[in-house]
């Protein structure tokens, strides 16, 4: 069956970095776009980051433009994002969906499989 697994997250002085995974199993990769979600305590659920089917189009909120960066390896099932320059403002679950099409989108209507998530926190 189609499982997607989130590693990765932890606690992170602001102006850190973590590399968050999204091991996938149960499905080829190469043949769905991917993307990266999170949810802050009693905040809903946000879009972060979609990557395509082939890794050539990707696409980030406003509010982590320049400082995450998405991308995949589909020979190893796995899709990443890189975070940088954490600001405590980042501290939520993140998880990781699978499209429902090649190409991804910011609706998470448009994603089918979710992992179970990465608490990233970020605080001195």
């Amino acid at each position: 069956q189609v499982q997607l697994v989130e590693s990765g997250g932890g606690l992170v002085q602001p102006g850190g970095s973590l590399r968050l995974s999204c091991a996938a199993s149960g499905f080829t990769t190469s043949n769905y776009a991917m993307g990266w979600f999170r949810q802050a305590p009693g905040k809903e659920r946000e879009f972060v980051s979609h990557i395509s089917w082939s890794g050539s189009s990707t696409y980030y909120t406003d509010s982590v433009k320049g400082r995450f960066t998405i991308s995949r390896d589909n020979a190893k099932n796995t899709v990443y994002l890189q975070i940088d320059s954490l600001k405590p403002e980042d501290t939520a679950v993140y998880y990781c969906a699978r499209g429902r099409a090649r190409y991804g989108r910011i609706w998470s209507e448009d994603y089918d499989y979710w992992g179970q998530g990465t608490q990233v926190t970020v605080s001195s």
